[in-house]
């Protein structure tokens, strides 16, 4: 097995992460030194998937914390719940760095109330709380790529070998490590299981293109790269085993945002009766929005659009739309794969009563 791809480097206080920007012809590692340096990573996308963006932004705020000397609590929860609802601005439609930053709000209030936890006490609790999502994510990353290559195997694959198609990048490039529906696809090819993966180009960023694919062949898979505009064609042609792609926010009905493009290959998924799953960890979920018509989508520059590599390809003049994401109906969707198991859109509450008793154990 070669090396697996580290998009994210934590050691003894020091943050570092892949440019993912200048994938796939040049691998440097960008240091983020604060908070201010998480933000301007995670806006200009040279950390993306929404998993990394909440670990890259929770520790940008750990680099600069554990540098500093608090000599009350107050100021240090000052510090770490604004810096933390600044990061969130930095990309708001995914939605684990909202989740993150609320949690370990709750975390520094409850630390803050607790007389017995001194400023020093109150810093270290808070510090280890950052280092074990890192932890955390890659765990979760493993289970979600056994629950999720099991139910393709048992939803009519049979004993494989499979084809699947995958959108965008949720490899080890856009979480802690291994990935969420390319951990699926990772786990697939580990048990002989995986006769092709086909991968979008994912335009106007190229995500698919730069990173899917780069990642793909460091790990030596079966791959194969298609246009966007080619997956129903693809599915015509082939026998395509499974749709499998990651989610930047699933909201209590099912729905799913994800990289714009997501919601066609469902469209043509379902007319094709190819099965289509999302595969995200339980901090993706977010109960608080009844429907995906309430997901606030990001729009992106017209750059992105109009140029590559600086270069203009689109006619100067032109207005461009540039949404980054777009929402696929729960009915679209056969499973949403997480670290508990595999759910259909209409079971997600089984998955939020599950959290509130966990929660409520801790």
């Amino acid at each position: 097995m070669s090396m697996e791809l580290i998009a994210i480097k934590w050691e003894n206080g020091k943050l570092e992460i892949l440019d993912q920007i200048l994938l796939p012809v040049i691998s440097k590692y960008v240091a983020v030194k604060g908070v201010e340096d998480g933000w301007k990573v995670i806006n200009k996308m040279q950390v993306r998937g929404a998993p990394a963006i909440a670990i890259v932004g929770c520790l940008s705020l750990a680099v600069e914390i554990q540098n500093e000397e608090f000599t009350d609590k107050k100021s240090l929860r000052q510090e770490i719940e604004g810096k933390l609802n600044y990061l969130v601005s930095a990309r708001p439609t995914a939605v684990n760095m909202k989740i993150a930053a609320e949690d370990l709000i709750t975390l520094s209030n409850q630390l803050k109330k607790d007389d017995s936890v001194s400023a020093a006490d109150m810093k270290e609790k808070f510090l280890k709380a950052i280092d074990a999502m890192l932890e955390k994510d890659i765990t979760d990353n493993i289970a979600i790529g056994h629950h999720g290559a099991q139910a393709i195997l048992n939803n009519g694959a049979g004993d494989g070998p499979v084809r699947v198609l995958t959108h965008c990048n949720t490899g080890s490039l856009a979480t802690a490590g291994y990935g969420t529906a390319l951990g699926v696809i990772r786990t697939l090819h580990s048990n002989k299981k995986l006769e092709q993966v086909y991968c979008t180009e994912t335009r106007p960023y190229n995500q698919g293109a730069r990173l899917t694919a780069y990642e793909l062949v460091h790990e030596k898979m079966p791959a194969i790269l298609i246009c966007d505009d080619m997956v129903a064609a693809l599915m015509r042609s082939r026998t395509i085993s499974a749709v499998i792609v990651g989610a930047d926010r699933v909201v209590a009905n099912g729905d799913t945002a994800n990289k714009i493009g997501t919601y066609q290959i469902a469209v043509v998924a379902k007319h094709h009766g190819v099965p289509f799953y999302v595969a995200a960890p339980l901090t993706s979920v977010d109960f608080t929005i009844p429907s995906g018509d309430r997901i606030v989508i990001e729009e992106r520059p017209e750059r992105e659009m109009t140029h590559i590599n600086d270069q203009r390809v689109a006619a100067a003049g032109i207005q461009c739309w540039n949404p980054a994401f777009d929402v696929t109906p729960a009915h679209l969707i056969t499973g949403i794969i997480t670290e508990k198991g595999v759910y259909r859109p209409d079971e997600l509450n089984k998955l939020n009563i599950l959290q509130i008793q966990e929660d409520d154990r801790l």
